[in-house]
């Protein structure tokens, strides 16, 4: 599965419009049905919380116009990519404070993919956002 979807560009951290935030539940939607149909409703839960920290994380802090979600199979491993297009520096995720109300999305991919037997990171000079995380076996 691949798509992409078109944000509306504005400065890095500025609130992104309704309209951008509703894509988020789009992508949700479209990994659970994708998986499901491929007979991978095992890893659904995992995957769609996974696309939807990392699509925030895109519209969110990229500054970017355009956002593709990738799903693929690759040698046991489900991989999703959230390309932004946008170059950046991306720090390892830091443990938020308990006051914090934001800065919990990386953590929680970083956990689920350890969780998983997998792992994430950034490619391509910080546009792409990816995790992988082990498929049972058959």
């Amino acid at each position: 599965m691949s798509a992409t979807f078109e944000i509306k560009q504005r400065p890095p951290g500025e609130p992104p419009p309704p309209e951008d935030g509703e894509k988020v539940g789009v992508m949700r939607r479209r990994t659970r049905q994708r998986l499901s149909a491929r007979g991978l409703a095992y890893v659904a839960d995992e995957a769609v919380l996974i696309v939807s920290e990392l699509v925030t994380n895109a519209i969110v802090h990229s500054g970017g116009r355009e956002i593709t979600v990738t799903l693929s199979l690759r040698s046991g491993f489900l991989r999703i990519d959230v390309r932004d297009g946008v170059p950046s520096f991306h720090a390892r995720p830091k443990a938020p404070r308990d006051a914090d109300e934001n800065g919990r999305g990386l953590v929680l991919v970083q956990s689920l993919a350890e969780e998983g037997r997998g792992s994430w990171g950034v490619e391509d000079a910080g546009t792409t956002t990816w995790c992988e995380l082990r498929l049972a076996a058959s």
